[in-house]
């Protein structure tokens, strides 16, 4: 047999580089196989900034050693830097099909979790004399600046936005691991990271464009936000959508036509996802905050401009936010002139039970209580 020249060895190389590229995209696409997806939707105008569902959250899941700096839910202020800081400028998603590495956030970044003096406060006797406080001095931490927004007064604004994994269909994440520990449901469509395949390579932070994957210092390996499967397996919501006084996180199917995620997603178009732009096509939508109106210089109402820029709302939720608030004006003013709206009754939520489709038990109804 004739000894093949260098040419014929690299268009070898140069094949077999193409089956191996070929048959990784096949296993790609497998883990991302989900028959249906769950979704939620949040209401922007009905936060509170209470917290509650963060700590709900908390107290779930992220309680064991490595987990103490991790929020898997958030609340955070808008306009504001966020948790990790600055993590709109930290990129990954994809370009042109591609996952791309952004910037891998820091422990400091999302905020180390601090120590408090306890002991000297409630232990000490100096309970009267020595506030509750951080040890050291911290510079940073998840709300670091709530509530300060933008603009100037009397134009000052802000807004809360509740941010947990996207649970997206086309993940960032799971397309830069190499271990393939990352997959989607094919139940339910939740992405979750496989503790026994994970090596913490942390390819996955730096590709999820929205920076919602933590690193476990003690466990070595990378952890996020599991849409509580283990409760919706059950029938139950989430535990951050559960305990919400203000009824603003629905939860359901995507492909539910009867359910308020399917109406407001697809029918209404009023709930839009989080920097579409970056490809992910994330399965956590926002109806977007309602602005009020300004003051001009003399301290009257000026309605002709809003006082949430528009353009910073499109930064946000892209070009579709338009025509998503122009429908819930259209609805508010209806309703004002004597109407109904099927938009705004979704939203008010008179009975809790609406939230959620097919998630509605009571947790205590199938979980044993612990004594």
């Amino acid at each position: 047999m004739a000894e093949m020249t260098d040419q014929q060895k690299e268009q070898q190389k140069e094949q077999r580089k193409k089956e191996l590229a070929a048959e990784a995209k096949s296993q790609k696409a497998l883990l991302k196989k989900s028959n249906r997806q769950v979704a939620m939707v949040f209401d922007l105008n009905k936060c509170l900034g209470c917290q509650t569902c963060v700590v709900a959250c908390k107290t779930s899941w992220t309680r064991d050693e490595g987990m103490e700096y991790m929020w898997w839910a958030t609340v955070n202020t808008h306009p504001g830097k966020g948790t990790p800081r600055d993590w709109e400028k930290m990129g990954g998603g994809f370009r042109e099909e591609e996952p791309q590495a952004g910037q891998l956030p820091t422990v400091a970044d999302f905020g180390e979790a601090w120590d408090f003096n306890y002991e000297e406060v409630f232990f000490g006797g100096k309970g009267n004399t020595v506030h509750l406080q951080p040890s050291g001095k911290p510079e940073w931490g998840p709300n670091w600046d709530e509530d300060q927004g933008g603009g100037q007064y009397p134009n000052s604004f802000y807004f809360y936005v509740q941010r947990i994994c996207n649970h997206c269909t086309n993940p960032a994440c799971l397309e830069a691991c190499p271990r393939n520990a990352i997959y989607k449901r094919e139940e339910d469509g939740i992405v979750l990271i496989s503790q026994e395949r994970c090596k913490g390579y942390r390819f996955c932070m730096e590709a999820c464009p929205y920076k919602k994957i933590y690193f476990n210092h003690i466990k070595q390996t990378s952890q996020k936000c599991i849409f509580c499967y283990p409760r919706v397996e059950k029938g139950v919501a989430p535990a951050c959508a559960r305990q919400c006084p203000g009824r603003l996180r629905f939860v359901g199917f995507l492909d539910d036509q009867n359910g308020p995620i399917y109406k407001l997603v697809k029918q209404w178009k009023v709930a839009l996802p989080l920097h579409p732009e970056a490809g992910t096509q994330p399965n956590v939508y926002y109806v977007p905050p309602i602005s009020p109106p300004r003051f001009d210089a003399d301290g009257n109402i000026d309605e002709s401009k809003p006082r949430i820029p528009t353009e910073y709302l499109k930064y946000l939720f892209g070009p579709d936010v338009e025509p998503a608030l122009a429908t819930l004006h259209a609805e508010m003013a209806k309703t004002k002139a004597g109407g109904k709206s099927e938009i705004l009754d979704t939203l008010i939520v008179y009975e809790w039970k609406n939230l959620f489709g097919p998630f509605t038990k009571d947790p205590a109804e199938i979980e044993p209580r612990k004594v």
